[in-house]
């Protein structure tokens, strides 16, 4: 079962990336249940690199490890949990980002081995993480075109002699 949300974002593919990157500062603006982010080993979307996280889902503190498994500059961003059984059911994360013609497309997309059954019985959980994740391409959307309309306004401001 694939978890999947699209947002088109009126930016860079670049952009996109730096806003991963410094996630740091950009983790707590990103959705209003993110807790807590912090590097644990490298620093940035480099393969090898570990990150911890913490998220409220449907009420439940989650606190995870994840690692970078596979990056693509500009294009590609894939990750998983660090715990080898969680990596049983949880295989993997992907941010994927697609160049149109005067913008991106952002997708976010959660792997998971369950079953039907597993799905039925946890449908409360993944339709919050559904809603978790538009939330989150809304807000990305709206915090990289500020920026971007921002930059813009400053490059059009004349100079004084």
């Amino acid at each position: 079962m694939i978890l999947r949300d699209s947002t088109r974002i009126v930016t860079q593919p670049e952009a996109i990336f730096r806003f991963f990157d410094e996630m740091e500062q950009n983790y707590l603006q990103w959705h209003p249940d993110h807790v807590l982010f912090r590097w644990v080993s490298g620093r940035g979307v480099q393969e090898g690199n570990v990150f911890y996280f913490e998220e409220y889902i449907a009420g439940k503190l989650l606190k995870k490890k994840t690692v970078f498994t596979r990056v693509v500059p500009g294009q590609h961003i894939e990750f998983a949990p660090t715990f080898w059984l969680m990596r049983l059911f949880l295989p993997r994360l992907i941010f994927r980002i697609e160049q149109e013609p005067d913008a991106c497309r952002f997708i976010a997309e959660i792997h998971l081995r369950i079953g039907p059954l597993a799905a039925k019985l946890n449908k409360k959980e993944l339709d919050a993480v559904r809603e978790h994740m538009r939330v989150e391409g809304e807000n990305i959307k709206r915090i990289l075109e500020q920026q971007q309309t921002a930059s813009a306004e400053v490059r059009e401001v004349p100079l004084s002699v």
